[in-house]
């Protein structure tokens, strides 16, 4: 974690190579707002008419709006809370984690609850994003409404079986179809603008405070409409790690917020004119020859914008698997170069279902919006108070400053989240219902995990111990090496026990190996492996990982030579411990429990349950440490959980 700009590109071209792959990723949500940003803020059920006040007085919220909330908290303030270069929150999540006190440990959970909502986000953008592109369709041609829906869904659909193909081979025409998006929309915000020069008067704050102050509680609660315009926020710090600080501030500062300006202003323009506009001024704003192309250049936008979603999500739940928050998955790299391209299959198929689903059920971007903000407005706000833990307990700021400047960011975040919650049963309550769904998930395996880990500490038996006994109880050494897998560094596993005991037999060469992940998001190769000979040929193996690796046990053992050791992957054999956890009720009378007992955390029957499910549902470790199958052996065991 720094207080200053990572590592940046060495040369011009580099640097313009990475600005041009931003536009592509990180800025596929934010830049496809004017499809449907301003429509909703003068929808009908806000009662907000289109007159020249409340125009120029809308407008001036979208763009201080803007300028505060992207510009400067989180390009400003929030990008410089790095974890070794990597953002988001749950890479925030670490840097504030580690620690036990009660205080921590309520900011862990709180940061999961974010983690959580942004799956919300991330089902709800490909939706809302395809379908506004293709509503220009029915502005077009009212009588091909009803092929909007189905085409969406088409779309969504072929989308989403793409992704086991990976984004490698297309990622490089993300960043020209976004530059031409951002052009399209700059010079049709231009037209409008030079027909209404009046328009401009809006960068003048005061029209905001104005439209407040007139308008009361209807001022307020279009700022459930307005926060449309910022919910890519959380995408420039998650993604911050692909392409480092400056490239997204380039592109922010060079292209993406004159582009977004200039389009709303010139969508605010034609309605002064045009009031009856107001059904879709985005599409209204293009000239009638250029209405088709303008959708193929829209839908094409909303892909991306999709895209960078779901690669999201897909990074996202990496990092809950390697920080114990997740079972495992299966994960796919789809680039030889790059680490962060990965395809999970159990996530993308949820999105799909979920995403067509949202479709079909609500049939418009405007009944969609109403499901959007609640997810985004409470990321952010969950964002400010780590992002303060971590200035006042990393970078030592002043308390006065960090609650000026974190407590002016809360405001903002909780006014923004606050007039959202109105639309709650609108379609609100969906991307809560996923955040809760996925945060229970989530805090189930954490604790169930720490609970089976004790278990097996009890079962275990410490290491000098075994040593000392082994030529006893073992009638032979056998040629070869053996690899027993084991989350608890320190003693003799229970599978290396029950293998003794039921063969009575050992390899020559005996490996320990325990993976650990580490919160940062890489460890270097130099620092992955900590070896310790325990004597009688027993090697203890300490493996440390980021959150963002992928464990690759065979490529370990290669490189074991280096300490000494030689062990041949494809000849070796791998022991593996397979549970079958039985749940039963924790004991609750009023007598003392042994001390073990009393450390392990409580459960309730149904997270015992739901946890013993989702083992079930894991990815196998043969998989997961890419284990040669035809090497593994699996040896089980009942644990009364």
């Amino acid at each position: 974690m720094s207080d200053h700009s990572a590592a940046q590109p060495r040369s011009a071209r580099a640097l313009a190579g990475l600005c041009l792959a931003a536009l592509g990723v990180v800025y596929g949500d934010i830049g496809t707002s004017p499809l449907y940003a301003l429509k909703e803020c003068f929808h009908a059920e806000h009662g907000i008419q289109p007159t020249p006040e409340n125009v120029l007085g809308v407008l001036s919220l979208i763009f201080w709006s803007l300028s505060f909330v992207i510009s400067y908290k989180y390009i400003g303030q929030v990008m410089r809370a790095d974890n070794r270069g990597e953002g988001g929150i749950l890479a925030l999540l670490a840097l504030v984690g580690g620690r036990t006190t009660r205080r921590h440990i309520g900011l862990v959970l709180l940061g999961l609850f974010g983690a959580a909502l942004l799956y919300g986000d991330g089902v709800i953008t490909p939706a809302i994003s395809v379908l506004g592109a293709l509503e220009g369709i029915e502005y077009a041609t009212p009588v091909l409404r009803n092929f909007v829906v189905p085409l969406t869904t088409v779309i969504l659909l072929l989308l989403f079986l793409f992704q086991k193909r990976g984004t490698a081979g297309v990622g490089f025409v993300f960043g020209p179809i976004m530059i031409v998006w951002f052009a399209c929309i700059s010079v049709f915000g231009v037209m409008g603008i030079l027909r209404e020069p009046g328009v401009l008067l809006a960068l003048n704050p005061w029209y905001a405070v104005s439209f407040f102050i007139r308008d009361g509680v209807l001022g307020f609660l279009i700022l459930g409409a307005v926060v449309l315009v910022i919910t890519g926020g959380e995408a420039l710090y998650a993604d911050m790690g692909h392409f480092g600080p400056r490239p997204i501030r380039l592109a922010w500062f060079g292209l993406v917020w004159p582009a977004l300006t200039l389009n709303y202003f010139g969508q605010g323009a034609l309605l002064l004119h045009h009031p009856e506009a107001v059904s879709n001024p985005f599409y209204a704003l293009v000239p009638r020859p250029l209405l088709y192309p303008m959708v193929v250049v829209a839908t094409s936008a909303a892909i991306v914008a999709s895209q960078a979603l779901i690669s999201g999500a897909f990074s996202l739940t990496q990092q809950a698997v390697q920080l114990g928050y997740s079972p495992r998955v299966t994960i796919v790299h789809t680039s030889e170069r790059e680490k962060g391209q990965i395809y999970v299959p159990e996530v993308n198929r949820a999105l799909m279902i979920a995403c067509i689903w949202l479709v079909l059920a609500f049939k418009s971007s405007t009944s969609l919006a109403a499901a959007y903000g609640i997810a985004v407005t409470g990321t952010m706000a969950i964002t400010t108070i780590l992002f303060g833990v971590v200035a006042r307990e990393q970078w030592h700021w002043p308390l006065p400053k960090v609650l000026g400047l974190c407590g002016l960011f809360l405001f903002v975040d909780l006014a923004f989240f606050s007039a959202n919650l109105v639309k709650f049963w609108e379609g609100g309550w969906f991307p809560i219902a996923v955040a809760v769904a996925i945060y229970t998930l989530m805090t189930t395996w954490k604790r169930g995990r720490i609970r089976l880990t004790r278990i097996m500490e009890e079962n275990s038996l410490p290491m000098d111990l075994f040593l000392h006994d082994v030529t006893k109880i073992c009638a032979a050494r056998v040629p070869g090496t053996a690899v027993f897998m084991t989350s608890h560094p320190g003693g003799a596993p229970p599978v290396l026990l029950h293998h003794v005991k039921h063969n009575k037999v050992l390899h020559e060469q005996v490996i320990l190996m325990s993976v650990k992940t580490e919160e940062v998001p890489y460890v270097p190769e130099e620092e992955q492996i900590a070896l310790s000979d325990l004597g009688q040929k027993f090697y203890e193996v300490v493996v440390r990982y980021g959150f963002m690796d992928s464990p690759d046990v065979p490529g370990v053992l290669r490189r074991l030579e280096a300490y000494g050791v030689t062990v041949r992957p494809m000849e070796a054999t791998f022991y593996l411990g397979r549970e079958t956890l039985i749940a039963r009720p924790d004991e609750r009378t009023g007598f003392a429990v042994p001390a073990t007992k009393r450390r392990l955390p409580h459960l309730a029957m149904w997270r015992k349950r739901l946890f013993i499910l989702m083992s079930r549902n894991a990815q196998t470790a043969t998989a997961f440490f890419s284990l040669p199958p035809n090497r593994v052996v699996e040896m089980g065991a009942q644990i009364q959980f």
